[in-house]
């Protein structure tokens, strides 16, 4: 299977996912020719500049905006030669020449030029974006992932995605981070996209409403139901558009796969810090180590990583505890389980388990809380690997019965539903057995 792996140890930005997809591409020329006639009517350009970090070569993908270049810090470079002539004119029926073009012009802060961010809502937004030259696929994409940081974006603010204004993330600089994921995403073609769980940082963050803990609050709403940590390095490694490009397109986020490579690429971002201030991209086939790769019939599709959520609990009854069980299996989980265990001042207890979706995460958690006394839970992820499951019905004597079937990894195996059997046994008052019902079977 076609597969790329983003391993963010350094977290993410729109512009570093961009130069990384870009170095796996093979279509790299076209890829820069196209952006640029796509963004020429916002006198925006884009370059791919070779970069080192910790002695490690790569690429940085520079969006130059009237002549200047935003960088991690909020400031402003200016670039020569590219200044935007202000008298030029504007074509009232041409939306690359409405207020998007014209929000993106310098003004000045504290008696100096600077580039102002773009406030612009969702709906203008994907006006726009339906103008770009670009496959329906890709624009789709694009309006997709600014809906994903729109919708973060109102959550936080307690209000509709309708009212949310962009600020950071609806900068010209932004618009072409996200249009470049998308388009080389498209012209690279990948089966699926897996990455690593993401390096956010610590500490904090100014943006346009003030000084912010990392991770920014629109950032934590995007991460819900994907693994991230904080580590050791101060400041924001993961922005906005780094995880809301992530979130849209990654479908598991855990550690690298077994995987055939067929390109690395190194995308660079603008800070400097002892490690190597990188997104990693790798290209290639994901692989079974279970089969024979000339037996091999099918890849990892009908794999999946769950969330296990734990709890240790020695203060409730065996019928709160079942009752509990109930309500997490009626609410979705996967499975539930309890063990016995020794906890403190030599008190049995119980371990309480949950198997969900990473997904589920906000759900059962609550349902912990709410329908037993712990005061904590644990979190733990899983790579699982399972057999795909078909049904068929088998006629009998006793009435249709089911049969479960299961293939993958050169296995089969196949059953009949117990509780189809135990159905029959009833039905003929028990004096048949379960035994006897199989029988009839074969």
């Amino acid at each position: 299977m076609k597969t790329i792996y983003l391993e963010c140890n350094m977290g993410a930005a729109g512009d570093m996912l961009m130069s990384a997809l870009y170095e796996i591409c093979d279509k790299k020329e076209w890829f820069l020719y196209k952006m640029n006639e796509i963004f020429a009517p916002y006198h925006v350009t884009l370059s791919a500049d070779s970069s080192t970090k910790c002695g490690i070569s790569g690429t940085h993908m520079t969006v130059i905006v009237d002549g200047m270049e935003e960088t991690a810090d909020g400031h402003v470079h200016l670039h020569a030669g590219a200044a935007h002539d202000a008298n030029a004119p504007h074509n009232a029926d041409d939306p690359a020449s409405g207020d998007l073009a014209d929000a993106s012009h310098a003004h000045a802060h504290d008696g100096k030029n600077a580039a102002s961010h773009t406030h612009a809502d969702y709906a203008s937004l994907c006006e726009k974006i339906a103008f770009f030259d670009l496959p329906a696929e890709v624009k789709e994409d694009v309006s997709a992932i600014y809906r994903l940081l729109g919708e973060a974006e109102a959550k936080v603010h307690n209000t509709t995605l309708e009212q949310i204004h962009f600020h950071e993330v609806g900068t010209l600089d932004a618009l072409a981070d996200i249009t470049g994921c998308a388009l080389l995403i498209g012209l690279i073609a990948p089966d699926q996209i897996l990455a690593s769980p993401l390096h956010v940082g610590n500490g904090f963050v100014r943006c346009a409403h003030g000084v912010l803990p990392v991770p920014a609050p629109a950032t934590a709403e995007l991460l819900k139901g994907i693994p991230f940590y904080s580590g050791s390095v101060t400041g924001e490694l993961l922005t906005p558009t780094g995880a809301a490009i992530l979130k849209y397109y990654v479908t598991r986020f855990f550690p690298m796969p077994a995987i055939t490579t067929t390109a690395i690429g190194y995308g660079m971002g603008a800070k400097d810090f002892e490690i190597a201030n990188c997104v990693r991209a790798f290209l290639g086939d994901t692989v079974s180590y279970l089969v024979p790769e000339e037996e091999e019939e099918e890849s990892f599709s009908c794999d999946d990583t769950v969330l296990s959520i734990s709890c240790n609990i020695d203060d409730m009854t065996g019928e709160a505890l079942g009752l509990a069980t109930e309500i997490f299996m009626a609410a979705g989980a996967l499975d539930v389980y309890t063990i016995p265990v020794q906890m403190k001042k030599n008190r049995p207890g119980i371990l309480l388990t949950c198997l969900c979706e990473p997904d589920d995460r906000e759900k059962f958690t609550g349902l912990f809380f709410l329908h037993t006394s712990t005061r904590g839970v644990r979190y733990q992820l899983y790579e699982r690997a399972k057999l795909e499951s078909t049904f068929e019905t088998k006629k009998t004597s006793y009435g249709n019965i089911r049969i479960k079937k299961s293939s993958g990894y050169g296995i089969e195996k196949e059953k009949p539903e117990f509780e189809d059997l135990k159905s029959v046994v009833l039905k003929n008052h028990c004096a048949l057995s379960v035994a006897e019902v199989t029988k009839s079977l074969h």
